[in-house]
């Protein structure tokens, strides 16, 4: 359950443990069920809290850490599906897994290639079976690198830096965490929602 705690997470593994969940939940089939928004937030959270606290995290060094993981995790998983083809995605044995590779497909096809795989990162489970799907789909690997780039420093390094201006401005926010990261979710999900709202003011005009 330690991978599920972020606090506790970012605690014991530090920047090694914040590369590592970012990697997996966006290069791994297997990670779609870990928490990166609000490992994220919470990273944010102890790059403001004193030096001298044995749970803080360099800022930029955080930032560094996220935004690899992230990269390095998208590339992979588009190698992945690339390599392993549309059969990986075909599991109507795993229910959960078939339904955010549906909800993925629904992204991309309502929204093209580069703005999908940027609005993915944006919505849990998505972000983790976008990247595989693309390469699955055939998306040009340069193409693909781009726009996941783009998405993911946006991703990474904004909640980081909400989080850290949170953590400065507010003292004791960690005591409120679980709340504030549920805004967190919705505000991450907002960039998704608006895109909704235009496509089917476009379809019905």
């Amino acid at each position: 359950m330690s991978l599920l705690d972020p606090q506790h997470l970012l605690a014991t593994s530090g920047l090694v443990g914040l590369f590592a969940v970012l990697f997996a939940e966006t290069g791994l089939l297997v990670g779609f069920f870990l928490p990166g928004d609000s490992l994220l937030f919470s990273a944010g959270i102890l790059t403001a809290t004193s030096a001298s606290d044995a749970a803080h995290l360099p800022l930029g060094a955080a930032m560094a850490a996220a935004a690899a993981g992230a990269l390095a995790g998208a590339e992979v998983g588009y190698l992945i599906g690339r390599r392993a083809g549309p059969p990986l995605l075909d599991r109507p044995d795993r229910p959960r897994l078939q339904a955010g590779v549906r909800r993925a497909e629904g992204v991309l096809e309502r929204y093209g290639y580069g703005k999908a795989v940027v609005l993915a990162r944006f919505i849990p489970v998505v972000r983790t079976l976008m990247n595989p799907l693309a390469g699955a789909v055939g998306m040009r690997a340069g193409s693909f690198t781009l726009w996941q780039a783009a998405g993911g420093l946006v991703w990474s390094v904004g909640l980081i830096l909400v989080g850290h201006e949170l953590g400065a401005r507010i003292p004791g926010i960690d005591t409120y965490l679980l709340p504030v990261i549920a805004v967190v979710v919705v505000v991450s999900l907002l960039p998704f929602a608006v895109e909704l709202l235009r496509a089917r003011r476009r379809s019905a005009s």
